[in-house]
């Protein structure tokens, strides 16, 4: 199996987060990429797929991955059935952060308790 087909869901991925000013090529035997995501959160998901597929720190890909928008770690559009403890538990992996995420949107929301479908949120930097 070659380097970029081992890290190809990597690509894929990119491709799905809408990555720009990317650049993929092999020299001896390693994958180098580049790219700009909108958010932190989208390069650490990138970051997460390869190290699922490569191990901690991998010797055959190189990735030089920037970040858009550094003033928050990422925006996210409610959904039908979410609550501000559900979207604390996604992104940061503790409910209880919710009070974060509201205080960064003290701006469209008046209540912890109520938010809407279709409204855009700050993900703030922990």
């Amino acid at each position: 199996m070659s380097v970029k087909e081992k890290y190809q869901a990597v690509l894929d991925l990119g491709q799905q987060l809408g990555v720009r000013n990317g650049d993929v090529h092999v020299e001896e035997n390693v994958l180098k990429i580049k790219g700009l995501t909108h958010t932190q959160y989208e390069k650490d998901l990138l970051w997460d797929k390869i190290k699922a597929l490569g191990g901690e720190n991998p010797a055959d890909i190189k990735a030089n991955i920037t970040v858009e928008d550094t003033s928050v770690y990422h925006r996210h559009v409610v959904k039908s059935g979410e609550s501000l403890s559900k979207i604390a538990k996604h992104y940061y992996g503790d409910a209880m952060k919710y009070k974060k995420i509201f205080d960064a949107n003290t701006n469209i929301l008046k209540n912890p308790d109520l938010i809407h479908p279709g409204q855009e949120l700050v993900i703030p930097n922990l």
